[in-house]
């Protein structure tokens, strides 16, 4: 082994794990704070946080005033109230970082302890070449996790993915370590944290254990001792799968029903027909294959242990290991090595590996290109375990050979060149794979750092803000850097453009927004979604009006006004070809249009439902044309109106939706505004 093995005893071995670690946290504290500032693409950090927030306050169900306008992305509705559909493991380990004082501390906490247990892991898995080497097999593991793109952004966002591998690291160290010394401690221990896995994510916990499982009933024929070992780390394990299943009961009624599956009972595993929110597929073999194969095409040639050269470094140790095995301890390498098989053929029953590709002919255009193959997370053991086993076994091979030719001092030196050009390869390969993804997640926190801007450096003291339903009637969905508190009653409340009176009324006393952007929510392609606060007013009388004035530039071929109230609705023409189209939208017992109008089918329509749409569409013939939409909230109560400050916006290609309003005026005499008065 030379000076690095004799110089490597238990102390030093500790201290260089925690100086791994440490370099592990600070990285992902650098990436999670300057790159995800607001959060990633994956609205699912929203759900994961929104959880945290309603463990501190001992909740498990959240209960707002108006259901419909504050239901959050991925919760459950139920006659008790919402729940998440996600176990809440993750979400209280990242409660515990709030209580230290910043969530991103759990994401620090459990990168380093992720490196650091990986280097335990590595270091009893190769005991049998001997504690020296494979202690600096560990500690060079740990080191090559910090070259992997899929671990230092994933571990960088608020997902189940690195919390779940902590425990199942946890796990593999203390079952590796409790076969080796027969510590039933140690047994305990291990069925403990793999129980807590399941809990957290109950399939990729039954992926990384299957090898384990497979050795435990090996190591049965070694008699009594192994059968309590194994039969403690069995009932630890049981223990977590008992507290999964109780937790089910209470939440979803049935102990067999996760809450995911009482979300979406089709997102499941196997094959056949799988389907979440509209999103349905049948999912064939051929597809799962298909699908899968560029996942991992994608996880070894960009996401995993610095690319392409990492993987031919994994591949090398594996045989090297696994190959030529001198003596039973091998049993123990094959454990690990089998994690290339559990978790990879596994992921085959799992559809959601066909949904991150996005488009599976260009399976670049998903979340996979943004976050990378995040369920194969687990795989990032092996990979970089039997990677340290190749670049050690070559280190030291390349020392015997430098030996007989150079003195002890020369042949010294020429290692550390050779080992500084290898660790530059590593370096570049990784710099490399990680640029795309990196500078993708910065356009988009670019996008978002625009949208968002006007909540920084603003007070919004006792404030009611309405969202857009930008995807539908979810909230963090996608606006995950505003959440409510679980008693929905902090300083600002964020609520649905859902039955707004409704809120007004549950809210009285407060000062009311509008949170509208201009043109799509896009944050993927470029196009900045430049955000505004409007403030509201509520209006009442027996007889409301909204003035508004319209552009029509141009000489469009028609002009055509429709006003809507559910399925009611009332169109009117004009001869207004160029110029402004001046119109008042007049409520009292109806609802009508007045001015350069001409009306079609009935002047007017009842006064019922909550919300009275204008619309304005103007017909350009060949070349297209665009609409206006003026949306008016309003409550009545016998002759009393009410009706707060109205939306409004321009559409390109009569596309209207969402709600988002226009935050800026437009240019070539397209120009949109709407007051609104008391008649």
């Amino acid at each position: 082994m030379g000076r690095l093995g004799e110089r490597l005893d238990g102390r030093r071995f500790r201290l260089a794990v925690l100086a791994l670690a440490l370099i592990g946290g600070l990285a992902v504290w650098i990436v999670s704070t300057n790159l995800f500032p607001y959060l990633s693409l994956n609205h699912d950090e929203g759900v994961y946080l929104q959880q945290a927030g309603m463990l501190l306050d001992g909740k498990l169900f959240l209960r707002p005033p108006v259901p419909e306008s504050f239901r959050p992305w991925f919760f459950v509705g139920s006659e008790r109230g919402f729940y998440p559909k996600y176990a809440p493991i993750a979400a209280a380990m990242f409660a515990l970082g709030r209580l230290a004082g910043d969530y991103t501390l759990t994401l620090v906490a459990i990168a380093a302890a992720n490196v650091a247990l990986l280097a335990i892991v590595v270091a009893e898995t190769f005991r049998h070449e001997g504690r020296r080497f494979a202690r600096a097999t560990g500690l060079l593991a740990g080191g090559l996790l910090l070259f992997s793109p899929l671990f230092l952004i994933n571990s960088s966002t608020f997902l189940s993915y690195a919390p779940t591998t902590l425990w199942n690291l946890l796990f593999a160290a203390a079952y590796l370590r409790a076969d080796h010394t027969g510590s039933r401690l140690l047994a305990a221990v291990a069925g403990l944290a793999i129980g807590v896995a399941f809990f957290s994510r109950p399939y990729t916990a039954v992926l990384f254990a299957t090898p384990f499982v497979v050795h435990a009933l090996w190591t049965l024929r070694d008699g009594r001792a192994a059968l309590i070992r194994n039969g403690l780390t069995a009932a630890g394990g049981l223990l977590g799968v008992a507290v999964a299943l109780g937790y089910n009961a209470f939440l979803t009624g049935d102990p067999f029903t996760f809450p995911y599956a009482a979300f979406a009972p089709l997102d499941g595993i196997g094959f056949g027909k799988r389907a979440i929110l509209g999103h349905a597929k049948q999912y064939t073999p051929t597809l799962a294959l298909t699908a899968n194969a560029k996942v991992l095409a994608t996880f070894f040639g960009r996401w995993g242990i610095a690319g392409v050269l990492g993987t031919a470094l994994a591949a090398c140790g594996t045989v090297l290991a696994i190959v030529v095995p001198r003596n039973r301890l091998r049993a123990r390498t094959a454990v690990l090595a089998g994690l290339f098989v559990s978790i990879p053929v596994g992921n085959i029953l799992f559809w959601g590996n066909f949904n991150i590709l996005g488009d599976l002919e260009e399976s670049g255009a998903g979340l996979i290109a943004f976050l990378g193959p995040y369920y194969h997370f687990d795989l990032l053991v092996p990979t970089a375990a039997f990677a340290a086993y190749a670049g050690l076994r070559g280190a030291l091979r390349l020392h015997r050979l430098l030996q007989p030719r150079f003195d002890a001092r020369q042949a010294r030196v020429a290692l550390a060149v050779c080992l500084l050009v290898a660790g530059a390869a590593l370096a570049g390969v990784t710099a490399s794979a990680a640029s795309e993804p990196l500078e993708r997640n910065g356009n988009v926190t670019a996008e978002y750092e625009q949208a968002y801007q006007p909540f920084e450096n603003r007070s919004l003291a006792n404030a009611l803000v309405f969202l857009p339903t930008t995807y539908g009637r979810w909230l963090s969905h996608p606006f995950q850097a505003l959440r409510n508190d679980p008693g929905f009653g902090g300083d600002a409340v964020y609520a649905l453009a859902e039955r707004q009176f409704a809120v007004v009324d549950a809210y009285p006393n407060r000062t009311y927004y509008r949170y509208v952007y201009g043109g799509s929510w896009s944050p993927t392609t470029g196009d900045a979604s430049e955000g505004a606060l409007r403030s509201i007013t509520v209006r009442s009388g027996d007889r409301l009006a909204v003035d508004g004035q319209f552009g029509i530039p141009n000489s469009p071929e028609s002009v055509t006004v429709r006003l809507a109230n559910g399925d009611n609705q009332s169109y009117y023409t004009t001869t207004r070809d160029n110029g402004t189209l001046d119109l008042r939208l007049v409520t009292d017992e109806r609802a009508r249009v007045r001015g350069e109008v001409t009306p079609v089918n009935g002047s007017s329509i009842p006064l019922t439902g909550d919300t009275l749409t204008l619309s304005v569409f103007v017909d350009r013939g060949p070349t297209g044309g665009f609409g206006y939409r003026v949306e008016l909230p309003f409550d009545r109560s016998g002759d009393t109106i009410r009706a707060l400050t109205p939306t409004k916006e321009v559409c390109p290609a009569y596309r209207c939706g969402g709600g988002r309003g226009v935050v800026n005026g437009t240019s070539d005499g397209v120009s949109i505004d709407a007051n609104l008065t008391t008649a």
